[in-house]
């Protein structure tokens, strides 16, 4: 028997959909094709090692939540919710996501070729040697980045829609306190919530985005060197802790 199996979602409920996957993960499978997939929740909720999933159709709310370990490749958009509180291992969207994508965030990259919705990155958090990372190859909406604290976010404003002269909605980084925004082309400062410093990218800056862009790009099909050739802006916290004030102790 391979390592592969196709699973047709056509007209399935999430949660046999979802059994079936790891039915097929117990008998050795290790990559599995699912065709026919029109908004089934929760593929790939907490598994873990090194396996992949590649989706053709558009997965439901909580793609890979709690993930630690395998691939997803979707060959379409996504829902909400995309990687939420995920901990390792990759989630590629060929197109757009919607609400709420990585929330909770503690590790593991997610690459969004298109436009992603409102409130991506809420709570990304990194920890030791956990450093998650989102990529959005459009536009991003309001609250992108809302109480940050760790993790990457990089907006490349190349695909989808257009917000004027900025590359996401309002109130970016509003409570960030921690992690790092990089946005390809001029911020419009109107949009940045307060407490947010746009900043000049430094060598190690550079260095480290050109490793995302790369690995962004060879998985997408892209060309790094023509994202890479427009400048980019830096967006830290200004305060590790903005609510102090709020607080006694």
């Amino acid at each position: 028997m391979g390592n592969s199996i196709t699973i047709d979602a056509q007209g399935m409920h999430y949660k046999i959909l979802n059994q079936k996957i790891h039915d097929a993960l117990g008998s050795g499978r290790t990559d599995i094709q699912l065709s026919h997939v029109n908004g089934q929740r929760y593929i790939a909720d907490a598994l873990k090692n090194d396996i992949s999933i590649t989706i053709d159709g558009v997965p439901g709310n909580d793609l890979g939540i709690f993930m630690n370990g395998p691939v997803i490749t979707v060959n379409n958009n996504a829902q909400d919710a995309v990687g939420n509180t995920m901990n390792g291992g990759k989630i590629i969207v060929k197109g757009m996501a919607g609400d709420v994508c990585g929330y909770g965030m503690r590790g593991g990259k997610l690459f969004i070729l298109k436009d992603a919705g409102y409130r991506v990155g809420i709570h990304m958090k990194g920890y030791k040697n956990l450093n998650p990372t989102i990529v959005i190859g459009g536009n991003a909406g309001d609250f992108l980045a809302e109480y940050m604290a760790g993790g990457v976010i990089v907006v490349l404003r190349m695909f989808g829609r257009q917000n004027g002269n900025s590359s996401t909605g309002d109130y970016l980084g509003a409570g960030m306190h921690g992690g790092t925004v990089y946005l390809r082309g001029k911020s419009d400062r109107k949009k940045i919530g307060k407490g947010v410093e746009v900043t000049e990218l430094s060598d190690a800056d550079r260095g480290l985005l050109k490793g995302i862009i790369n690995e962004y790009a060879d998985d997408l099909g892209l060309d790094a060197g023509s994202i890479l050739s427009e400048p980019f802006e830096k967006l830290i916290p200004l305060s590790t802790r903005p609510y102090a004030k709020m607080y006694t102790y």
